[in-house]
């Protein structure tokens, strides 16, 4: 699944290959949007929203934005214009191109493709918290945002992107395990939220830009991460057993991993302990 990082990194590209340049190529595989035509525009910006991507194309009296999110399977691909593109996926997969004299952008599997009046961005982004990788960060305002239910469970609300955005199921288990907090700790009885709110950050921040995703600060295979996917297997740190279980209520319940002695289970004495 596209984390806050990967979502930054491909609007980063994006941007990079669209912002500046006149649209050629303008097609939109969803019924909703089908014959809308863009070509003869140009882009202006491409940003990353959380896990949402905006695409702001200009145009004479008029500014609009092609809205997207990634979801669990999404993505967009770079290719040179004129090259054979690069068949990432079935074409049927296809549901956006998007291109100009230089470069075509492929999304693949893309979700919730919206155009909107530049002023209705707000419609899919105003819902969220602070962005980890945002202009608009603050860590305080994110600290805030977990306590406003401190019954709910540290790893559940580190996911509600209403309290901060960016952040998704593998850095949820490994900055609770760098943070020596279990899972199922209660919100309120996280004894350093701002700590574990500022390593959220740093982790997503030292990879975001590049493709590998590291916390441990090896990019040897099985060596990447501290507890994620690593059920069964020793602690990197202690060598006890990882654990894995689902975490939240179904169709949202996610595969959560800790370790047991590195992140013990809370104690209901409250924050003060």
């Amino acid at each position: 699944m596209p984390e806050g990082d990967t979502v930054w990194l491909t609007a980063h590209r994006l941007h990079r290959a669209l912002a500046g340049r006149e649209l050629t190529t303008w097609d939109l595989r969803v019924p909703a949007l089908a014959t809308t035509d863009l070509r003869g525009r140009s882009v202006t910006e491409v940003l990353a929203r959380g896990k949402h991507i905006l695409v702001r194309v200009g145009g004479p009296g008029d500014a609009l934005t092609l809205h997207s999110h990634l979801r669990m399977d999404g993505s967009y691909y770079l290719s040179a214009a004129g090259a054979a593109r690069p068949r990432r996926h079935p074409d049927h997969m296809i549901r956006a191109l998007l291109g100009n004299a230089e470069w075509l952008a492929t999304g693949y599997r893309v979700h919730d493709l919206r155009l909107v009046p530049r002023a209705g961005e707000g419609e899919f982004v105003d819902h969220l918290g602070p962005d980890l990788l945002g202009p608009d960060w603050d860590t305080e305002r994110a600290v805030a945002n977990l306590l406003r239910i401190p019954d709910l469970t540290v790893g559940e609300a580190l996911l509600d992107q209403r309290n901060l955005a960016g952040v998704g199921n593998m850095y949820k288990c490994e900055v609770l395990f760098m943070q020596h907090v279990h899972p199922w700790t209660r919100v309120d009885d996280v004894p350093d939220l701002a700590g574990l709110v500022a390593t959220s950050q740093r982790v997503l921040r030292m990879n975001r830009d590049h493709p590998e995703q590291s916390t441990t600060g090896y990019t040897q295979r099985g060596r990447e991460h501290w507890v994620y996917e690593r059920g069964g297997q020793p602690c990197l740190r202690c060598r006890t057993r990882i654990e894995r279980r689902d975490q939240g209520v179904a169709p949202r319940a996610r595969g959560t991993y800790w370790c047991p002695s590195c992140q013990p289970e809370p104690s209901r004495s409250g924050r003060s302990a």
